[in-house]
């Protein structure tokens, strides 16, 4: 073998490596066709990653290593910055600066480590003021990166899906003024559980719109996988942007049947799902215990059963693709 195909297998595996290890380099830029998202080669594919919990809660994992350890050990390809709004004095609302620089963080990670990451506003509120000036700075200063999705209102709770959808359409003027095609993410009435609304009365006039499903599998069950597949029959793309296993308060005990049932479901049509949370408070749904480190490297003994459950998924669908 020559000296010259010894250098090109190495830099072939070098990039095949980049291309395994920075899902950005495999997949590129992404868009919806129908209702389907998909890479810039047109190609169908799937997300799947974890939401970090509230940045105001639990700040001490919005970093640069705990980006890293989910995507080289639990093999997220997408992660889930939710920035909390309204709760407390560390909230958006009272703290603007550090809530956006803890945001920062987590998104400069993950475009740094090549993964996808969704810039969550994790309001349960409609606050279009705050919302428009915020996702104007985020668009400009990232939009230019394939990396970044936008989500825009994590669960509207009691607002109606004319108010939403009212919301929506200015929040998504002001990211397309920067960002003329990353994806946006889009609530629905009722905690992202009543999403037969937008899909008979959907958002019209931009592209690059998908919207968004919460399922705890203890509580949700067939009857809102059901509405889900009607929805996507009337052509609106469905991203599952949180789920997990227990019940939808995020505590009590896990339903291993259930959140199969779900993961099959979503994988049979290639829908992209996050998983709820990383965090350490003292619930289910937090996957991390208290003796987790800030930065990663966590061992198995730094996660509950929902974190060791949320890890081999993710590592199992990852060794799939």
């Amino acid at each position: 073998m020559t000296k010259s195909t010894v250098a090109y297998l190495l830099i072939l595996s070098l990039n095949l490596h980049c291309a395994v290890a920075q899902p950005i380099k495999k997949m590129g830029a992404l868009s919806v066709q129908g209702t389907q998202l998909v890479d810039e080669s047109r190609k169908p594919l799937v997300l799947r990653g974890m939401s970090f919990g509230w940045h105001n809660l639990w700040p001490r994992f919005y970093n640069a290593g705990a980006v890293k350890w989910l995507k080289d050990d639990w093999k997220c390809t997408v992660v889930r910055a939710s920035m909390g709004i309204e709760l407390n004095d560390s909230g958006y609302l009272k703290a603007p600066a550090s809530s956006t620089a803890k945001i920062r963080a987590v998104v400069d990670a993950a475009i740094h480590e090549g993964i996808y990451v969704i810039i969550d506003w994790h309001s349960h509120n409609i606050q279009l003021k705050e919302a428009k000036e915020f996702f104007g700075m985020m668009a400009k200063e990232y939009g230019r990166y394939p990396n970044v999705i936008y989500e825009i209102f994590n669960e509207p709770d009691y607002e109606s899906w004319p108010e939403v959808k009212s919301y929506s359409e200015e929040v998504i003027k002001v990211i397309r003024a920067q960002d003329p095609d990353n994806i946006i993410l889009v609530g629905s009435p009722r905690w992202d559980q009543d999403i037969h609304l937008p899909a008979a009365d959907p958002i019209r006039g931009f592209d690059n719109l998908m919207y968004t499903v919460h399922f705890y599998a203890a509580t949700h069950k067939q009857w809102l996988r059901d509405k889900t597949d009607e929805a996507i029959k009337q052509g609106l793309p469905i991203f599952l942007s949180e789920c997990a296993g227990m019940e939808a308060t995020g505590d009590g005990p896990l339903d291993l049947a259930e959140w199969q049932r779900w993961i099959d479901w979503m994988e049979d049509r290639k829908l992209s799902w996050i998983t709820w949370s990383v965090s350490d408070k003292d619930e289910t749904c937090s996957v991390l215990k208290k003796s987790a480190g800030s930065e990663g490297k966590w061992k198995e003994s730094d996660l509950k059963e929902s974190g060791i459950k949320s890890r081999a998924y993710l590592r199992s669908y990852f060794s799939k693709k």
